[in-house]
């Protein structure tokens, strides 16, 4: 009986992790993929002064004092981005994914894909954000937030976006 008890147990675990996955397993192909669907919940829609077109923000790790770090995700929806930006103790993403741009202040823009992580030093400016046709997630990581969070600056322009140079 015990047997068919932890069997029973384990078909439920089964079926209840399908049942979570396989919504987003069945409306995302190849070709048209719905990066939205991450594993993280959409969060909320990032502020209009700091971003161009639709970025969702889910806030994980809030900052406090004991781990002196944040984490969180974003999605940007087709062409949305940050504005040029710089974090006093810089910043590491982890693409989750999707197609991306990443670009610091004077260098060539950086395409993005699931499975990249990047590095930005501190007091850095930079930008990050979607492709014009797809979607991308990330998670960012802020560490040693007693230093400050984020400087937010202006808007990345359209010819900045385009430039991949």
């Amino acid at each position: 009986m015990k047997s068919f008890n932890n069997y029973l147990t384990h078909a439920l675990l089964i079926a209840v992790l399908v049942s979570i996955a396989a919504p987003g397993i069945a409306q995302k192909s190849e070709t048209n993929p719905d990066v939205s669907l991450g594993i993280f919940p959409k969060g909320k829609l990032g502020p209009a002064d700091h971003f161009t077109g639709k970025a969702w923000n889910y806030d994980m790790v809030p900052s406090d004092t004991t781990l002196s770090t944040v984490i969180g995700n974003v999605y940007f929806e087709p062409k949305a981005r940050s504005n040029w930006h710089s974090h006093p103790a810089g910043q590491i993403l982890v693409i989750t994914d999707g197609i991306g741009y990443h670009q610091i202040k004077g260098e060539p823009r950086r395409d993005l894909k699931k499975g990249d992580v990047v590095t930005c030093p501190p007091n850095v400016v930079h930008w990050h954000g979607a492709s014009p046709k797809t979607g991308m997630q990330q998670l960012y990581i802020l560490p040693n937030t007693e230093k400050g969070i984020v400087k937010w600056l202006q808007p990345v322009t359209e010819e900045e976006y385009n430039n991949q140079n």
